[in-house]
C-alpha cells in the first residue's frame, strides 16, 4: 500500500524539477553584463600634523633612570603647553624598561661592559597648523627630548571624509563612462546596476626626522618642515546590466 502512495510523489518531484530549472538557466545565460572599475584621487594640503618625539635615558640603577625621565619628560610637556599645547593633543604612546649591555672605558678586557637599564618615554603631538611643526620640535629638543621618531601630515575626519566622497563620486562617473562606452560599442545600452564594491583608502604623507641633540656652543638652527600634499582615493568595481 506504502508502495502506491509514494511513487506518484516522486513522480510530482521529478516533473516541478523538470520544469524549474531549465527556467533558471535560461535567466542566468540571457543576463548580459559589463564589469568596470572607477578611480577618483583628490590631491589637497593636510590640516593636521603628529609628531612622535621621545625622552631616553639611561642608569646603572633602574630607578634613577625612571627619575631622570620622568623629570626631563615633564619639563619637555610644560615646555609644549606653553607654547600652546593643549592637553588634548598630548598623549603617551609608549613607554619601555630594558636592560642593555655598552662597551665601557676600561682599559681591562673583563671591565670594558657595563649592563644599564634604558628608560624610553614616547609621546604624540597632534597639531592643528602644520606650519608650527618645525617650532615644536625644536622646543621638543631644546627641553629635554632626544628622539624624534616621525613625522606625519593628515587630514582631519571632517575633510578626510569630505574629500572622500568627491573621490567616490570621481570613481562612479569614470566607471559609468566606461560602460556607456563599451556598451554602444557592443549595440547595447546600461539599463541598472547590479553590485558595487567599494575599495581605495586615504593615503598620509610622513616624513623620517633624525633628531640630534645639541652640543654644548652649538648654534640652534630653526627645523624646516615642510608639509607637502595629501592624496585622498577611492575606487569601485561596479557590475552593470544591459
Amino acid at each position: 500500500m506504502r508502495k502506491h502512495i509514494l511513487t506518484p510523489l516522486l513522480a510530482l518531484l521529478l516533473v516541478f524539477s523538470l520544469i524549474v530549472l531549465p527556467v533558471s538557466a535560461e535567466t542566468t545565460s540571457n543576463e548580459r553584463v559589463i564589469n568596470t572599475q572607477g578611480t577618483g584621487t583628490i590631491t589637497t594640503t593636510p590640516d593636521r600634523v603628529e609628531i612622535s618625539v621621545a625622552v631616553m635615558t639611561e642608569h646603572a640603577d633602574v630607578r634613577a633612570a625612571q627619575r631622570e625621565n620622568a623629570v626631563k619628560m615633564n619639563t619637555v610637556m610644560n615646555a609644549l603647553k606653553n607654547a600652546g599645547i593643549t592637553s588634548d593633543d598630548i598623549k603617551t604612546t609608549g613607554y619601555s624598561i630594558y636592560q642593555v649591555t655598552k662597551d665601557g672605558s676600561s682599559v681591562f678586557p673583563t671591565e670594558r661592559q657595563a649592563q644599564v637599564y634604558r628608560v624610553t618615554n614616547t609621546l604624540m603631538i597632534t597639531l592643528k597648523d602644520t606650519t608650527k611643526a618645525g617650532d615644536i620640535i625644536d622646543i621638543a629638543i631644546e627641553n629635554g627630548a632626544n628622539n624624534v621618531n616621525y613625522i606625519s601630515f593628515t587630514l582631519s575626519d571632517e575633510k578626510q571624509a569630505s574629500f572622500r566622497a568627491e573621490a567616490l563620486k570621481e570613481a562612479v562617473a569614470q566607471s559609468r563612462s566606461d560602460a556607456d562606452v563599451v556598451a554602444a560599442s557592443l549595440g547595447l545600452s546600461v539599463r541598472d546596476v547590479k553590485e558595487v564594491t567599494i575599495g581605495g583608502g586615504y593615503y598620509p604623507t610622513s616624513a623620517r626626522y633624525d633628531s640630534m641633540m645639541y652640543a654644548a656652543g652649538m648654534e640652534k638652527a630653526a627645523t624646516p618642515i615642510e608639509a607637502g600634499e595629501v592624496t585622498v582615493s577611492a575606487t569601485v568595481s561596479i557590475t552593470y546590466l544591459c
